[in-house]
């Protein structure tokens, strides 16, 4: 199977549908979490989600915006309640098991307490090969990794919303999964002028 990866799109409806068609034919998409901004939400970006099938998680922004702390955010008149209902009953990590191949989805680390940024460079990266997975994918940090540790292949696809990674001259990125030969392409497309399908309250 052709699977599909991206994260942190951060309400850039445009960014993920330029991600769509960057990738080509794929079996599935997964996202990663930070689909939504801060205290902002993104009728565009989770319905497109939805009206796909988008095998989701929440990342760290979902947390707080569907937390006590987002209370007021999520009163907003704008925001579409089928589908803050759909964002809300999606999990913070998903096992599959697709094409015979175990595939672990986190947003940040497959350890708790979660929320560190592991970047490319980092020794906590070698900690992504003690995971019950033959895959692990993650996003959080906006930068890229495609690195065997061990018998885990670790995959974070960048952003697809956001880009950070200098490495990339802060491009927008996308990943797609063989889950047959274990290839894995990352793609890089230009940072178009952001405006957010999103309102702040």
């Amino acid at each position: 199977m052709r699977l599909g990866i991206v994260s942190d799109l951060h309400c850039n409806i445009d960014g993920l549908d330029r991600a769509l068609g960057t990738m080509g034919p794929i079996d599935a998409l997964l996202c990663l979490g930070d689909s939504i901004f801060e205290y902002r939400f993104s009728n565009a970006v989770v319905g497109r989600l939805r009206e796909l099938d988008a095998l989701t998680i929440l990342g760290n922004h979902e947390e707080v915006f569907l937390g006590a702390a987002g209370a007021r955010a999520r009163s907003g008149p704008d925001i579409d309640r089928s589908l803050l209902d759909w964002l809300a009953d999606r999990p913070h990590r998903r096992e599959l098991r697709i094409g015979g191949k175990r595939i672990l989805m986190v947003h940040s680390t497959p350890w708790e307490p979660r929320g560190s940024y592991v970047q490319p460079t980092s020794a906590e990266l070698e900690r992504f090969g003690e995971a019950d997975a033959d895959i692990v994918l993650y996003g959080h940090t906006h930068r890229q990794v495609v690195r065997r540790i061990g018998r885990v292949l670790v995959i974070n696809p960048g952003s697809a919303g956001d880009g950070r990674d200098p490495r990339n001259g802060r491009q927008l990125s996308c990943a797609v999964l063989d889950t047959v030969t274990d290839e894995v392409v990352v793609h890089d497309f230009p940072t178009l002028p952001l405006v957010r399908q999103c309102r702040p309250v």
